[in-house]
């Protein structure tokens, strides 16, 4: 079976109030923007998630909101600035045949390394930026049994050649 990850780092968050925690940080106009066109580019793509997980953060939420999909969400504290081996551990344990996995840098840069077998030829990829998305398939049964450098990428996309 063919199982696609959709894996995106969270669109641009504002910094303008030094009040709020790191986890309650709002996306600014840009990563607004930025969320809306990711979401028109999976759908013009046919990339549609079944399933999405995600962190917690104000900014991820607002990420996926941005995205306008419909697929069910789980909201995961884990995923939360989340190291490479808590997000293989997550993916373990999702259902859906196209997952879409929202968090942070930098666990979610060296994760997309982890993940394929050649990286995308991409000059942003082992940087990651804001609402960065990778697209990469795995033949297997099911996601417990993907392993690292096993992933074919589909896809790399950065925002800003979404939006020029």
């Amino acid at each position: 079976m063919t199982l696609t990850l959709i894996l995106m780092r969270h669109a641009k968050s504002d910094w303008g109030n030094p009040l709020l925690t790191d986890h309650d940080r709002p996306l600014n106009k840009r990563g607004r923007a930025s969320a809306r066109a990711l979401g028109d580019w999976l759908r013009r793509e046919g990339w549609l998630p079944d399933r999405a997980l995600s962190s917690t953060s104000l900014r991820t939420r607002e990420t996926w909101e941005g995205l306008k999909l419909t697929a069910p969400v789980t909201w995961d504290a884990a995923l939360y600035h989340a190291e490479p081996e808590t997000m293989w551990e997550v993916l373990a344990g999702a259902d859906g045949q196209v997952v879409l996995m929202l968090g942070h840098n930098p666990g979610i840069a060296e994760f997309a390394g982890q993940l394929v077998a050649r990286a995308p030829d991409h000059d942003q990829f082992g940087t990651y930026p804001t609402c960065a998305t990778l697209v990469v398939q795995f033949e297997a049964p099911d996601w417990a049994s993907v392993r690292p450098g096993t992933g074919q990428a589909r896809a790399f996309v950065v925002p800003r050649e979404l939006t020029e």
